[in-house]
């Protein structure tokens, strides 16, 4: 049996639910472990309340940096989805596509690397433990870091053709808060003003904001508000989301949100708008297109290309100005679900595709 299902049974058996911050912990002494035997400096990012962020530091040398990125969180509680299995195809378990699976394989790839050459130059490797809730505390973390590097590879699931991802929408959640004024419905209808209608008119605003050709989409995915059947609301919240595909759609999105919380749709309502991007939008580039020939070439293999309307922590490096490829992990489907598995043979793929790539950097100093 090979050596990456042992290591992936090892890390997929210990839960390690964003909130679990002993499991996710674990998780990352494991990894950290394997690093180390590969030469690697571990500085630890302690953090109270979540798992701690590591991130390995390489040898430095003359040529190009890369960054190999992941991360070590679940979306699974402890007691919800657990255990692992292999069949004649298929693993199956909490994590061995997101993302489990794809940070064994970048370990698999390195350990390969070290068996050829003795020494690993110029790769550095960072594990977060938070990406599944957002990357609310990692994102200043991985973004500061990722300016320190020529490229970086993500290794988040690969597409059902063994895709690589070269663009992901941005993302953002941002509420809105709106007051009225409350009166007896009944008796001084008139001297109430309806924060749910402005509530209401607000909401058929937002959502006509979505333009579907263009990768748009704005859902007001929670409405709260009032008091009761016989009283005139005298507050009301929309939660909501907005995602895009470019940056121009997100300074048309951004304005009309002001827009839209500013007027008073029903006079005498006064609204405030919170919230921000939390991964702004990874927009394919020609570099990256250089890239993928280049990593072909040494490989052998064909790797179609997707956009996906998800985000992950590409979004973070990218906007960073580093040249970014996401889904270097294995295929799989199920993911968030108890039903999450990973193709077999996609394992060895990805490390021989990612075990050529590094070769030829610490061969060359580059990979193009």
């Amino acid at each position: 049996m090979a050596e990456w299902i042992d290591d992936l049974r090892k890390v997929v058996q210990i839960n390690s639910h964003t909130a679990n911050k002993e499991g996710v912990d674990a998780v990352g002494r494991v990894f950290r472990r394997w690093l180390e035997e590969l030469g690697y400096e571990s500085e630890v990012h302690p953090r109270e309340l979540i798992g701690d962020h590591l991130h390995f530091r390489s040898r430095r040398g003359e040529g190009e940096r890369i960054l190999l990125l992941g991360h070590l969180d679940t979306v699974f509680p402890p007691g919800t989805f657990e255990g692992f299995r292999v069949d004649d195809e298929w693993v199956y378990g909490p994590g061995v596509c997101d993302m489990k699976g794809g940070n064994v394989v970048a370990v698999e790839a390195l350990r390969r690397l070290h068996r050829r050459f003795g020494e690993i130059r110029n790769i550095d490797v960072l594990f977060v433990s938070d990406e599944e809730t957002g990357s609310d505390d990692s994102r200043m973390l991985t973004g500061e870091l990722a300016r320190d590097y020529d490229t970086c590879f993500v290794f988040e699931a690969a597409g059902p053709q063994m895709n690589v991802v070269v663009g992901r929408k941005g993302i953002g959640t941002f509420e809105i808060e709106i007051e009225g004024k409350a009166a007896h419905a009944g008796t001084s209808y008139a001297l109430g003003i309806d924060a749910n209608l402005e509530a209401a008119r607000k909401l058929e605003r937002l959502v006509a904001l979505t333009d579907l050709e263009r990768g748009t989409t704005v859902n007001v995915g929670r409405i709260e508000g009032g008091l009761g059947a016989n009283t005139i609301s005298p507050r009301a919240r929309l939660l909501l989301e907005l995602r895009y595909a470019d940056h121009t759609e997100r300074e048309r999105l951004l304005e009309a949100l002001e827009k839209i919380t500013a007027e008073a749709y029903v006079p005498g309502t006064r609204s405030r708008l919170s919230g921000r991007i939390q991964r702004d939008v990874m927009e394919p580039e020609e570099r990256q297109e250089e890239l993928i020939r280049a990593m072909e070439r040494l490989s052998g293999q064909t790797l179609p290309t997707e956009k996906r309307g998800g985000v992950s922590d590409a979004n973070l490096v990218a906007a960073a100005g580093t040249l970014t490829l996401d889904g270097l992990g294995p295929y799989g489907d199920g993911d968030h679900t108890d039903k999450e598995r990973a193709l077999k043979k996609s394992f060895d793929e990805r490390i021989e595709l990612m075990s050529a790539v590094l070769v030829r950097h610490q061969e060359k100093g580059s990979i193009v």
